[in-house]
């Protein structure tokens, strides 16, 4: 039997996209998609600045006791993402665009401070 903790930690994922998405959209870019599956995983943020298609990993931790939450994409996770944005690309008919790999690392504190550590092209 579980201890529950999944369904505190998936709410803390939720917040953590929710606020990533708020933060996206006030640097100007254009939310097209969130949570995005397909039989090879799933996007959780794909997004862009009108020039570019930007597929966002985020990843929430309420502290760092266990590494900072950017510290949890390996590089295997971000082949994958290349690998989702190109299958993203051929779902939605898009030609070739130039794409963009970032980690959206967000960090909600047990205090109510939240803090967002955004990095670009980090393919």
């Amino acid at each position: 039997m579980g201890t529950g903790r999944g369904g505190a930690n998936q709410e803390l994922g939720r917040r953590g996209e929710d606020l990533a998405v708020c933060y996206l959209e006030r640097q100007g870019l254009v939310v097209l998609s969130r949570n995005w599956r397909c039989r090879l995983g799933e996007l959780d943020v794909v997004a862009t600045d009108g020039h570019v298609l930007v597929v966002g990993e985020v990843k929430t931790r309420s502290g760092t006791g266990f590494g900072r939450p950017e510290e949890a994409v390996t590089p295997a996770k971000l082949r994958r993402m290349r690998a989702l944005a190109n299958q993203w690309l051929a779902t939605y008919r898009v030609g070739w665009c130039a794409v963009r790999c970032d980690v959206i690392a967000v960090l909600c504190r047990p205090d109510g401070r939240t803090f967002i550590d955004h990095r670009r092209g980090v393919v």
